[in-house]
């Protein structure tokens, strides 16, 4: 997994999250690895929490936060694309004048989030049939957030289900607001903004809110797989 991250062009992706606080990348994934993921929605021990969305009027379908230890496939996405992003989320926050840095490793990130009282692992395994979407919003958990997150596709468009685009919402101040729907094939890889990007005005950088969530299913059955750096309280 290390090698497969590694050798995406990141320069290239890193435009992109600055153009469209989204960027997706060729098929990381095997088609194996993608079906072994969704086998996980069978397997309760794998996880600590269910969520039915529509229960809290997220949505319509369920996900799964995984239980520790994640499993290695998941916990491997997490700690070798965490590198990549951590310096793009500096210059991030240097560019809109935020004091937050955030360190080179996984592991020290998620020792700050233990310290702040945010322990719970985010991993997440997302299911949705007919009908089912997924509200816009934001994946925060406490005070401690990363700028960035990742969802794999698992499923594939076309012949796995219909519809089900994935959502991005950019809210600009004193402007209309901006939608894009994204399609992501089997084994691809969708980095996206967690709550904002820096957006180059007259007068410097400031913030554009995102919001993130997925157009209803048609038909057909939908998996993915969301990594979330920053753990929940």
């Amino acid at each position: 997994m290390r090698q497969r991250l590694e050798g995406l062009d990141w320069k290239t992706l890193e435009a992109e999250l600055w153009r469209d606080g989204a960027a997706k990348t060729p098929p990381v994934l095997t088609a194996r690895e993608c079906t072994e993921a969704i086998q996980w929605h069978r397997e309760p021990q794998r996880f600590r929490s269910h969520i039915d969305m529509a229960r809290f009027r997220f949505g319509v379908g369920d996900y799964h936060y995984f239980a520790d230890p994640l499993p290695p496939l998941v916990s491997e996405l997490s700690e070798h694309a965490y590198p990549h992003l951590a310096p793009i989320a500096n210059r991030w926050m240097e560019a809109i004048g935020m004091p937050d840095r955030y360190p080179p490793r996984l592991a020290e990130f998620l020792n700050r989030c233990h310290r702040a009282g945010q322990k719970k692992p985010t991993p997440l395994l997302l299911h949705y049939e007919p009908g089912g979407y997924n509200c816009l919003h934001q994946d925060l958990y406490g005070a401690l957030a990363f700028p960035f997150q990742m969802v794999c596709f698992l499923s594939e468009p076309g012949r796995d289900y219909h519809g089900g685009e994935f959502l991005l919402l950019e809210q600009r101040p004193r402007a209309q607001s901006i939608g894009r729907a994204i399609a992501g094939k089997q084994g691809e890889i969708l980095l996206f903004t967690t709550r904002y990007k820096p957006v180059e005005g007259a007068r410097g950088y400031y913030r554009a809110n995102i919001k993130h969530g997925v157009s209803p299913l048609h038909s057909g059955t939908r998996f993915t797989l969301g990594i979330i750096f920053h753990d929940a309280k």
